[in-house]
């Protein structure tokens, strides 16, 4: 059984959370401050984050937990501002909700990252997030093909990137650059996009 971190401060909410998850056949595991997310996310398979915790900001807790671990992250908030979105995503989450949510689309957002995060091969690259890893993917499947930045945006975030700034895909690329180690080259086109180079 996949073990699914929740991190919210709220009772009503986790209690909520955890109950669309046990229906849906996850183990939750609790959080409810920063504290307890750093000390729990480690043998989890994923993490739901809310940003506003009692004793600090989620957007620490990301940053902790992207010096140490690719698991993926969900960002779950009332903060609901493209740039709250755009600057969870930069930090490294690999999704983010607003409150109030859908159970089913909450359930529908895991499954498709964990399916994501299983089917990786096993030339990846360690330290990505799983955004990165898809993105990596999504590279030498098209390689020697340029991909705009609207085509890599449109695909990384399964949106048009409407509720992401362009400024989050260079921040992908520039991590996924910086741990290749001779598994291959992303060339920059001018004012076009990418391409992977072998």
């Amino acid at each position: 059984m996949q073990r699914i971190l929740i991190t919210e401060d709220d009772y009503t909410i986790r209690a909520a959370v955890a109950a669309i998850l046990k229906d849906n056949g996850f183990e939750p595991v609790y959080a409810k401050s920063c504290e307890e997310a750093l000390r729990s996310f480690e043998g989890c398979d994923l993490c739901l984050l809310d940003l506003m915790l009692g004793d600090g900001s989620g957007l620490d807790v990301l940053r902790s937990i992207r010096e140490k671990s690719s698991v993926p992250v969900i960002i779950i908030s009332c903060m609901d501002q493209n740039s709250d979105i755009s600057h969870g995503l930069d930090l490294g989450a690999d999704d983010y909700i607003t409150k109030p949510f859908s159970g089913q689309v909450l359930v529908s957002r895991i499954n498709a990252l964990l399916r994501r995060m299983s089917g990786f091969s096993d030339d990846m690259p360690e330290g990505l997030t799983a955004a990165e890893q898809r993105l990596y993917s999504y590279f030498k499947v098209n390689k020697g093909r340029i991909l705009s930045r609207e085509q890599l945006l449109a695909y990384l975030w399964d949106s048009k990137g409407e509720f992401v700034s362009d400024n989050a895909l260079s921040v992908a690329v520039n991590r996924i650059r910086g741990k290749l180690a001779g598994r291959g080259r992303i060339i920059t086109v001018k004012g076009v996009g990418y391409k992977w180079e072998d």
